[in-house]
């Protein structure tokens, strides 16, 4: 366990945020920090093949150590954190054996932890919990999967009585502003089939996201003095208001859980003249998710044509990028892989949690690559913000459940 917690809190004491307005890979230069770090450890506990690229990714090699032929896997997560809320100066709070109660993160600024809010805590009473001082985020999303992966690496090196294949792990940059599968390279990594231990609470199993888009819709309007305005002035923020009320009431984040897909607005800029909204679609249907994208289009077509006259041009622009698709589709066809992680976990004690992602990991865009990728808890909860948590135990079993695939892999 304390293993474990040394190497968790060096790697979330680094502060490794990332850039969504950086053109750069990575997208910061503190990034590079934890890169070069661990690379020297894989060098040091003795992987081979230890690399990394001008882009930051890191990529090893444990060999296979049985005579048979093996399936080459891989263990994937991202170095980086989140911008939602800063990764600088974090200062992690060590909770042993956790009685159930409030924690109190930062008496100063009365933050505090609360199982009444946070109701999953009373799932780790008796464990050790590593917490924020709340005033950063702690960073377990992906730090913990790091974590986990460096000590099964290590726990096999050690332990050469445990037969495995060929194992290759690769830590990533900018997964958190959506591009840390962008320059992975899928032929060097050399896995026939790789798993991301990117999720959350303990026993979650994750072979399905959303599909993913986002849109950029922009509004004109006619500037006009008020007091003369009748029949002539066209507010552009009103027009943006109107084209939001179009859309399903319900089908927002705020509304909609389990495979419920959803439109959400998540920017709002403008004057009189132009406005412009930003929306994300999520759907993990691929022909609903079509026909979400369809009906922006059409909503926006409509208010082209009522003020085609009044306007005299498209009063109504439409961007609309993919983003990421539903691994499912690749997934599928190699199903035994998701059943392999589902029996480790069965294995060590763990209930599978198989249910859909809210979102997307590294995985769903490698399954397009051709490394397909399912998604393995890492343990914590609460990612992105002040209350973010990891339990000790959890990570100890993710890195068991690592070794448990390796070893069952050997075995099929």
């Amino acid at each position: 366990m304390q293993k474990i917690i040394d190497r968790f809190v060096s790697y979330v004491t680094i502060d490794t945020e990332s850039d969504p307005n950086s053109t750069t890979t990575p997208s910061t230069e503190k990034q590079w920090n934890l890169a070069n770090k661990l690379v020297d450890e894989l060098k040091a506990m003795g992987m081979e093949d230890v690399t990394i690229d001008e882009n930051a990714y890191v990529m090893a090699t444990l060999p296979s150590n049985v005579e048979h032929d093996v399936p080459t896997i891989g263990f994937v997560a991202h170095f980086d954190t989140t911008p939602d809320f800063t990764g600088a100066n974090v200062n992690p709070q060590i909770i042993e054996n956790y009685d159930g109660k409030d924690i109190v993160l930062n008496a100063e600024q009365n933050i505090i932890l609360s199982p009444s809010y946070f109701e999953d805590l009373l799932l780790y009473k008796g464990q050790t919990l590593i917490t924020t001082d709340g005033t950063t985020l702690l960073g377990a999303d992906d730090k913990a999967g790091i974590t986990e992966i460096m000590e099964a690496m290590d726990y096999l090196i050690q332990h050469p009585e445990i037969k495995h294949g060929k194992i290759r792990v690769g830590f990533t940059p900018d997964e958190e502003i959506g591009r840390g599968a962008h320059k992975f390279d899928v032929a060097k990594f050399g896995a026939d089939w790789a798993y991301t231990m990117d999720g959350s609470q303990i026993g979650e199993l994750e072979y399905e996201n959303f599909n993913a888009a986002g849109a950029k819709v922009t509004f004109k309007g006619k500037s006009v003095h008020p007091g003369y305005a009748k029949g002539k002035m066209i507010n552009s923020m009103l027009l943006a208001s109107q084209f939001i009320a179009e859309l399903p009431a319900n089908e927002v984040p705020e509304k909609t859980t389990g495979y419920e897909g959803f439109f959400h607005v998540h920017t709002l800029e403008g004057s009189l003249e132009e406005t412009t909204v930003g929306f994300i679609i999520r759907d993990h249907d691929r022909a609903k998710f079509e026909a979400r994208k369809e009906l922006i289009h059409t909503i926006a077509d409509k208010f082209n044509k009522d003020y085609a006259k009044q306007f005299g041009e498209d009063i109504c622009t439409v961007e609309i990028k993919d983003q990421y698709f539903n691994m499912r589709e690749k997934v599928e066809p190699v199903f035994h892989i998701v059943e392999i992680a589902e029996k480790a976990m069965k294995e060590l004690g763990i209930e599978p949690i198989i249910k859909p992602i809210r979102g997307g990991t590294d995985g769903s865009q490698l399954s397009y690559m051709g490394l397909p990728c399912p998604n393995i808890f890492a343990g914590g909860h609460n990612f992105h913000g002040k209350y973010e948590y990891v339990p000790v135990e959890s990570m100890i079993k993710a890195t068991e459940v690592i070794v448990k695939i390796a070893e069952l892999t050997a075995k099929k």
